[in-house]
């Protein structure tokens, strides 16, 4: 595990990052510390990928991100760090992908898999109310025919993804933090996911508007690409971004560190569920 940590900085988005920070200060002067968790037996994105002892570029990227908010950082891809102190960590963020109870890795990743005893209590954890962060393949975690304790926790299931590609980020919901100036909407060239086994209680933040898009499995009504919900006590947050460039997009950092912050319980916001308002199709697959 590697582990970084840093002093408040304002000013390097729209969204404060001052309002992370601040909340430590108002609470005991201890840094929170967040987990980064990025172990991937199955395609490992090359930003996540490690040369040497070094951390990647997407690792390098949100410590950066977490130090400037004034948190402490630590980034792993070894899985027995759920069978260890979770009392230390005030959120987990997730930047893993498949199956992550296997041994066997496309490429070599240090540390051990995740045991099934971590996987439980990862999933305890966050409905106990410790904060938890989807990044992009987070949803290709545990795949099933039915729906897995930990696709229900985060609140969806990837399909597939087509070519990267310009496409169209709805708001709807514009009070969340982190979506301060981002207007009615915005575009962006990503890597974009197409999901599934959306759950019932989802608050959107972002829709995925799939009109002009190429890909068959975008052929469908628009979705969910960004959101958060209560797990019993826990807050999640999800965002469908974070493919490899748009880690530098300053409005992909900012709707990052508004998530982080809301997980954090640094900030609160209304997530009542939309998603039947919102996007209600959002489980129509045209395919």
């Amino acid at each position: 595990m590697l582990r970084t940590s840093g002093a408040a900085v304002l000013g390097l988005s729209a969204f404060s990052l001052g309002r992370i920070a601040a909340a430590v200060t108002e609470k005991d002067q201890r840094k929170q510390k967040v987990l980064l968790f990025t172990r991937s037996p199955i395609w490992e994105h090359p930003w996540i990928v490690r040369e040497g002892a070094g951390l990647s570029k997407i690792e390098t990227i949100f410590s950066a991100l977490g130090q400037k908010a004034g948190l402490e950082v630590v980034c792993t891809k070894d899985g027995a760090v759920f069978d260890g102190d979770w009392d230390q960590y005030d959120a987990i963020v997730f930047y893993a992908t498949g199956n992550l109870l296997t041994d066997k890795c496309d490429t070599p990743q240090p540390g051990a898999a995740m045991s099934a005893e971590g996987k439980k209590r990862l999933l305890a954890a966050v409905e106990a109310g410790k904060g938890f962060v989807g990044i992009h393949p987070a949803t290709t975690c545990f795949p099933s025919e039915g729906v897995d304790p930990y696709i229900a926790m985060v609140g969806a299931e990837f399909i597939m993804h087509g070519k990267p590609q310009k496409a169209t980020m709805r708001v709807a919901s514009s009070k969340f933090p982190g979506m301060e100036g981002l207007g009615n909407a915005f575009s962006m060239d990503e890597e974009w996911y197409a999901q599934r086994k959306f759950a019932k209680d989802l608050h959107v933040i972002l829709v995925q508007e799939t009109a002009g898009m190429q890909g068959e499995w975008y052929q469908r009504p628009p979705f969910p690409a960004t959101w958060a919900r209560m797990h019993g006590k826990g807050r999640v947050f999800y965002t469908s971004m974070g493919h490899q460039e748009i880690w530098n997009d300053k409005t992909f950092q900012q709707v990052l560190l508004g998530g982080i912050a809301w997980a954090l319980r640094n900030v609160d916001a209304d997530v009542t569920p939309n998603i039947d308002t919102v996007t209600p199709d959002a489980n129509v697959l045209n395919k």
